[in-house]
């Protein structure tokens, strides 16, 4: 009888190694390399539902897979983006090089069980289906339930051996409202994002960036911050003017400024009149002293959208950045899950336990006392049902987890401390006092406890403002008594953690995604983000935006329609209201909207056109066109591209390097000047004709095919004249002669970053294949012509051709690098991001060669 087997999948490969080291207590565990490379699968005996089980933990790397149109819908030319509303979807692989499909289908083939340990928010759901859906075919036939769903909150040896005792289903309603957000996004995004990219790029040159995108919650993101611009934009400042006495107290002799009681005055006359009446009082009069005793209450309990906020303000961290060390801290068991909503803990939540793991840690000495003995009963928050509130779970120092890490560590450790220590308390003392006729007033503060701001410093008191014992009836000399002028000031530009809060109060986004638009917003240059206070200030090509949807449809950049369409996604997750009926509400509505901005795209337009320059009066000349073989214009700013003025037509070119003219050369199918596009000195390299790139001449290349991918017979710069073998590291590119490196040069892969440089000892002088191939690794020999006066070979040979690989002569003369690129990277949650890595191919041996 074959033995039972349980397959555990878990969410990120790191994790996968810390669930299996908990539930098989380290005991007869193995682990080896999965088929994929990317995923470890880790393997041990035990007991489960009361017979022996051989358990397999592995993992997939975030989401398996992802929305998308077939590809006939992705040429941006030939389809109307209004046919995308109704188009058919598909999914398709999220990262193809991972295999991830074909690996889980591997592991998962003959076993009994499927354990799902994804994490546990509605897009953990969503990813437990797609793995269901590629082991279930091939899992044994049993009765009974045979797969499962592990909750969790945190990486702790109590909370995931609790988690296997309480095994659920996994939820189908959940998993839906994802496809349905998907597939939304999908949609409305691309139709919007195509149509209005095309249409202001092919008009405008200086936009800087390289798609103009719509998102039903990027956009009213960006909205926010427009808005409060336009605030700032329409205010007109007012003048007023405030009376400003100073006094010293006669018995103290401490001097004091005082606040007028009237506070300020928009008359000038009337207060130069104020003003005048006091002017020769030389003494005031303290008329009442009131002393209370003020409370500053402990927060409530962390949440992720409390964590984005302060984190902004007070660690100047990014949404996105916050929320990637955050799951660093969570996959590695210091913290727990960091995507919640609720601020109360539970009932059973062991608080002063988890307070005393930091009894002994210096790293919080100063909170010693509190954690000591200042624990009190937590302050009663919102409890959403998801996940409990974001806590520590084992005791850290910053040596152990590094300074970027333990910022936020730390911040996390001293909000829970401060959650359950007593109050900050203050007694506030506030002097009235009497000039002439006007009265004025000054308040301090004298600390009488500290409370939870011990461990919370930034809570603190901003200073000790003490003030003189005074009693009633007490003199102060008047000292001076100044009218000052000042002016109104416009409000400030949002911070990132008030933006927070309004995505928040307005349902734009959910805690997970919430950094993800914001870091968008950004990434498109729809706003920059300016100081220490990270202010978003929105640029001109954001604020265009935003000017023009309001000009047309208001409705597509207020907060109202997506926060309407993530109540009936949440209906779908709770079971009451239908998938594919929700689906086909709402993407309606967005079409006939779609219909109506485009209709009227013109309102925008003019917008535009008092805000950018025309494509035709942008960039400098570069090279000529093949048509009119008039000299076509480069446009430096995103995205990078040619504009022929004479023939009205635009040219792609390759993103994130630098593009130059190449040595005048012309395609031989077209006759383009050939352009150069490259990354530096350390960096890659190569040719392309800009009419090629855009439209492929042949069947078997897509745009965006450099020369270096050309299947030209005989250009010199194609792939058949410069092929030397394939890919040291990566499946399918080929490693390539790169021309443009010549007198320093190099082989370049024509689809990843690898590189292999010639040593500058080597003098080489010029690089050419030969017709031989090697008989060991099947690569093309290179015929190298070495400097004639600085050979490396013997007897002044200048002449020698070889396997790059195998030949001992030529590989003593090389050496790998990955070229250093230019390319914005940004991470999102981790799902459907990955890469493969690639087998390289390469011989071995030392096959010697003829030298000429």
């Amino acid at each position: 009888m074959a033995q039972t087997v349980a397959l555990m999948v878990a969410e990120k490969p790191s994790l996968a190694l810390s669930l299996a080291k908990i539930l098989s207590g380290g005991a007869g565990l193995s682990s080896r390399k999965g088929s994929n490379g990317a995923c470890s699968v880790h393997e041990w005996s035990g007991r489960f539902r009361g017979e022996n089980v051989h358990f397999k933990m592995t993992s997939v790397c975030g989401h398996v897979m992802t929305c998308d149109f077939p590809p006939k819908y992705n040429n941006w030319d030939k389809v109307d983006p209004v046919e995308l509303f109704l188009a058919e979807t598909l999914k398709k692989e999220a990262t193809e090089k991972l295999h991830m499909p074909q690996f889980l289908a591997k592991e998962g083939r003959g076993a009994d069980y499927l354990i799902l340990w994804l994490d546990c928010d509605k897009e953990g759901e969503n990813i437990c289906f797609e793995v269901i859906d590629c082991i279930k075919p091939v899992m044994r036939k049993r009765t009974g339930q045979t797969i499962f769903r592990a909750k969790f909150s945190a990486i702790t040896d109590r909370d995931i051996k609790d988690a296997m005792t309480k095994l659920v289903a996994p939820n189908k309603d959940e998993s839906l409202s994802v496809d349905a957000r998907q597939e939304l996004d999908l949609r409305v995004g691309c139709a919007f994002t195509r149509f209005q990219t095309k249409f202001f790029q092919g008009k405008y040159g200086n936009l800087d960036s390289t798609v103009i995108s719509y998102g039903p919650c990027q956009t009213p993101t960006l909205g926010f911050c427009v808005a409060r611009h336009d605030e700032i934009q329409s205010f007109k400042p007012e003048s007023y003017w405030v009376l400003q006495p100073q006094v010293t107290h006669n018995k103290s002799n401490m001097s004091m400024k005082l606040d007028w009681e009237r506070v300020r005055m928009f008359d000038k006359d009337i207060a130069q009149m104020f003003h005048s009446n006091i002017s020769g009082v030389k003494e005031a009069k303290v008329s009442l002293v009131s002393k209370k005793e003020k409370v500053k209450q402990r927060p409530q309990a962390l949440n992720t959208v409390e964590m984005l906020r302060q984190a902004s303000s007070g660690l100047g961290m990014g949404p996105q950045y916050t929320m990637q060390v955050a799951e660093r801290l969570y996959t590695q068991g210091y913290i727990s899950y960091p995507r919640t909503e609720t601020n109360s803990y539970p009932e059973n939540f062991d608080l002063r336990g988890t307070l005393k793991m930091f009894v002994n840690n210096s790293e919080f000495k100063d909170c010693a006392e509190l954690i000591r003995d200042g624990f009190q009963k937590p302050r009663k928050g919102h409890d959403a049902g998801d996940h409990p509130p974001i806590t520590p779970m084992r005791s850290a120092t910053e040596a152990e987890l590094g300074h970027e890490n333990f910022r936020l560590y730390n911040f996390i450790v001293r909000y829970f401390i401060g959650t359950i220590t007593p109050d900050c308390k203050y007694l506030q003392t506030t002097g009235y006092l009497e000039i002439g006729k006007e009265k004025f007033s000054c308040t301090g503060k004298t600390l009488i406890s500290p409370g939870f701001t011990t461990a919370m410093t930034w809570q603190g008191l901003v200073e000790d403002e003490r003030l003189p014992e005074m009693e009633k009836g007490d003199i102060c000399r008047v000292d001076e008594v100044k009218l000052v002028e000042k002016q109104t000031s416009p409000p400030e530009y949002l911070t990132e953690s008030e933006l927070i809060s309004l995505m928040e109060k307005h349902s734009i986004g959910t805690d997970a995604s919430i950094p993800v638009h914001i870091n968008n917003i950004c990434e498109r240059n729809y706003v920059q983000v300016v100081g220490s206070s990270r202010k978003l200030q929105p640029t001109p090509l954001g604020i265009v935006l935003v000017h023009g949807y309001q000009k047309i449809d208001p409705e597509l950049v207020l907060p109202t329609m997506r926060a309407a369409t993530e109540k009936l996604l949440n209906l779908i997750a709770q079971g009451k209201e239908d998938f594919r009926a929700v689906l086909q509400h709402v993407v309606k509505t967005f079409e006939m909207k779609y219909k109506y901005f485009v209709k009227n795209i013109t309102g925008m337009d003019e917008l535009f056109e008092v805000s950018f320059s025309p494509l035709a009066s942008t960039g400098k000349p570069l090279s000529r066109c093949g048509q009119c073989n008039r000299y076509m214009k480069f446009v430096d700013v995103k995205p990078m591209r040619l504009h022929c003025a004479v023939c009205n037509v635009t040219y792609k070119l390759p993103q994130n390097g630098h593009i130059k003219l190449y040595q005048e050369l012309k395609c031989p199918l077209d006759n383009f000047e050939l352009v150069m596009w490259t990354t530096g000195a350390k960096g890659k390299s190569y040719p392309l004709c800009p009419y090629c790139y855009t439209n492929p001449p042949f069947g078997d290349m897509r745009p965006g095919f450099s020369c270096l991918e050309c299947s030209h017979p005989t250009c010199k710069h194609a792939l058949s004249q410069n092929g030397v073998s394939c890919c040291v590291e990566c499946e399918d590119g080929l490693m390539m002669i790169d021309r443009t490196s010549a007198p320093k040069w190099k082989l370049v892969c024509n689809k990843c970053n690898v590189v292999i440089n010639f040593k500058d000892e080597a003098h080489i002088h010029r690089l050419d294949l030969s017709e031989e191939q090697c008989g060991q690794c099947e690569a093309t020999y290179l015929h190298v012509t070495f400097h004639k006066d600085k050979t490396p070979l013997a007897d002044g040979v200048t002449e020698y051709t070889g396997c790059l690989f195998c030949d001992q002569t030529l590989k003593q003369y090389v050496a790998l690098h990955h070229a250093q690129m230019r390319i914005k990277t940004s991470s999102s949650r981790g799902r459907g991001r990955g890469r493969g890595r690639g087998k390289g191919r390469r011989g071995r041996g030392g096959r010697g060669s003829r030298g000429t």
